[in-house]
C-alpha cells in the first residue's frame, strides 16, 4: 500500500502496516503503523515470497465457487 486516497480513517486505522525488503524508488517511502509498529515482523505473520513461475499452480482451482442455499460449498 502506498497511499490511501478518500478512504475515512475508521476503515484502517486499526489495521498494522508493515514493509519488509521492499524497494522504494523515486522518492517512495513507507511509515509502519499500528500496534507493535517496527521495521521487521513475526515471520509466522506472513507468507514467505514465491517465485511467479509458480502463479499458474498456485491459481489453477481460482474462480468463483458454485455454491447452493442448504448445500455443501
Amino acid at each position: 500500500v502506498t497511499k490511501r486516497v478518500d478512504t475515512p480513517d475508521s476503515a484502517w486505522k486499526d489495521w498494522h502496516w508493515r514493509s519488509e525488503g521492499d524497494l522504494m524508488l523515486n522518492g517512495a517511502f513507507f511509515v509502519p503503523s499500528g500496534s507493535g509498529a517496527s521495521n521487521s515482523y513475526a515471520k509466522a505473520s506472513s507468507l514467505g515470497a514465491k517465485s511467479s513461475s509458480m502463479v499458474p499452480s498456485m491459481t489453477a482451482n481460482a474462480g468463483v465457487l458454485n455454491c447452493r442455499a442448504g448445500a455443501v460449498c
